[in-house]
Parts: C-alpha cells; sequence; structure tokens
C-alpha cells in the first residue's frame, strides 16, 4: 500500500510553508532558527501533522487545515509559553511513534 497523492501533495503544502518560514498558522513566531536548533520541535510538529491527519477510504484528505492548525500550535506554544493549545493535546496527538527499520523490508 501507498500513500495517496492526495496525503503526499498535503505532506509536500506543509513542509513547504514549515521549511521556507511562510506558515500562514505561525505569523510573528521566529521559528526557522529551531530547524538547527532544536530538532526535536520540528520532530514533534510533524509527528502531530501526521497523527491528526485523517484521509477517507479513497486517500483523500479530509482535514488537512485542521492538521496544520493543531500541529503548529505545538510550534506557537514551544515558542511563546504564554499561547494556549484549545483545545489541551490528547496523549494520541502527540504520541512518537517508532521509527522504520534501518533496513528495509522490500527492495526494488
Amino acid at each position: 500500500m501507498k500513500l495517496s497523492n492526495s496525503f503526499s501533495g498535503a505532506l509536500r503544502t506543509f513542509s513547504y510553508f514549515m521549511a521556507s518560514g511562510n506558515q500562514s498558522t505561525l505569523k510573528g513566531i521566529d521559528y526557522l532558527s529551531l530547524y538547527g536548533e532544536e530538532p526535536s520541535a520540528i520532530e514533534q510538529v510533524f509527528a502531530i501533522y501526521a497523527n491528526v491527519i485523517e484521509l477517507d477510504e479513497n486517500g483523500q484528505v479530509l482535514n488537512a487545515k485542521y492538521a496544520e492548525k493543531r500541529a503548529t500550535d505545538y510550534l506557537r506554544k514551544y515558542c511563546d509559553s504564554s499561547f494556549i493549545v484549545e483545545p489541551p493535546y490528547e496523549d494520541w496527538e502527540i504520541t512518537l511513534h517508532n521509527p522504520p527499520p534501518k533496513i528495509d523490508l522490500i527492495t526494488k
């Protein structure tokens, strides 16, 4: 099974705006320096995005903007301790799942 084109497009777009410093939900927050200084903060953002995003049975993304908001709210809170995340994160949203094996299970 491969990820859908819809998910690939949503992830690509989110990644681009996160890396470019133009993420609309983070206006006024200087977060680009975290990429080299605090990689675990960026890791958590992408984990939340992946945990929250939902796809229908055809692989179409249903909630890309909500996933972006939940993910970037973490970074906003990380950079601005006065920011309140509403609703508070549930455990499943912030879980860091295990990485893949060091050797691919299939080769081409």
